[in-house]
């Protein structure tokens, strides 16, 4: 039993440092964004709500973003700047057809691109690491 919960510690580690990259790196990119006047806080519910609804967003995706990471590593551990890539191009594509509906601006889309293209790659590396599959110690992916 102890063996199962050390083989899954690289697991959580990834998915909550992976979280916790997902849910800081945009911060600082709305934070400048709403300086700049380019996107609003949403006019219902308060701030606290808002940012709760966030996490629980990164929440799934930091989760299948690490399994699927360590369900296929054999194809994206050694290429794990291509894994960050593929998520980057789907949210990206998301932020596009969000921005074309009501209630979502090309601010507030431009925002999600530009953090998505910080810390999907910067996700990718973390967890590649963490889960052991990256050079550790001189060893290459296993």
């Amino acid at each position: 039993m102890a063996g199962k919960r050390e083989s899954l510690g690289p697991a959580i580690r990834a998915f909550v440092s992976t979280l916790v990259i997902m849910y800081v790196v945009p911060l600082p990119v709305y934070a400048l964004m709403s300086a700049i006047g380019l996107v609003e806080m949403p006019d219902e519910g308060t701030p606290g709500q808002f940012m709760i609804s966030v996490l629980v967003v990164k929440v799934g995706v930091a989760l299948g973003f690490v399994l699927l990471l360590r369900f296929a590593s054999g194809v994206f551990a050694p290429r794990w700047l291509l894994y960050g890539a593929i998520w980057w191009m789907m949210f990206a594509i998301v932020e596009i057809g969000q921005a074309i509906g009501p209630n979502y601006s090309i601010g507030d889309a431009l925002g999600g691109v530009i953090a998505e293209a910080v810390y999907f790659p910067l996700s990718s590396w973390v967890t590649v690491r963490l889960l052991g599959y990256g050079k550790v110690n001189g060893r290459g992916h296993r």
